[in-house]
């Protein structure tokens, strides 16, 4: 059964207050935590906090033609379809590029020769501590994809003007997904992505 944890001390300066902690679920991947605080008002109340044990994960990868690959899986949590840049979950005592690279392959069969960190993100700071780390990833070759035993995916290759119109769109919501392909097109626009990436994206005839 869960016990009580001892809070750990807050930090200098923060308005809220923790009393007491006591965890309410834990697996291999999350732990659910509630908290007995004194709010910034100064009034007492509950606080619930999900600790994710794993490091999120997304790349963005770009072939020579300015084509990118996004994969498609059933979201079990909203009960629905999702098209997302590949993404996956690393040991956070490891490098997050050394995981990406493994997620990579796994879900697409990709290997990336290049790559270049784009994004850190807190994916939902109000209830969670979840961190992600996106990556661009060029100069790809493609091999055999190694998908989780839990995965069902589908892997669709687009131009990567039409994974920004699915942004747009609001066909892609997955939060990695999203920021991911606006900074690149950001990049893009401002002259400031790699040479071999602002090359490929020009064979498309198009900006993104």
């Amino acid at each position: 059964m869960p016990t009580s944890d001892s809070p750990m001390p807050d930090p200098e300066g923060s308005p809220w207050t923790t009393l007491q902690s006591e965890p309410r679920y834990d697996n291999r991947w999350i732990r659910v935590v509630e908290h007995q605080v004194l709010t910034p008002s100064g009034t007492p109340g509950l606080y619930g906090t999900v600790h994710f044990k794993h490091l999120a994960l997304g790349i963005l990868p770009i072939d020579a033609t300015g084509h990118t690959y996004l994969v498609g899986q059933y979201r079990y949590p909203l009960r629905a379809y999702s098209w997302e840049i590949p993404e996956g979950g690393g040991d956070p005592e490891l490098s997050p590029l050394e995981s990406a690279q493994r997620e990579l392959a796994e879900e697409t069969g990709l290997r990336a020769a290049c790559w270049l960190e784009v994004a850190r993100l807190h994916l939902s700071n109000s209830v969670s501590d979840e961190r992600a780390v996106c990556y661009l990833a060029w100069d790809l070759r493609q091999g055999e994809c190694a998908p989780d035993e839990s995965e069902q995916l589908e892997v669709r290759r687009v131009p990567f003007s039409k994974a920004l119109g699915m942004v747009w769109a609001g066909e892609i919501t997955d939060v990695m997904s999203v920021a991911t392909i606006l900074r690149v097109a950001l990049m893009v626009q401002r002259g400031e992505a790699p040479a071999p990436v602002l090359t490929a994206l020009s064979h498309q005839g198009e900006k993104p």
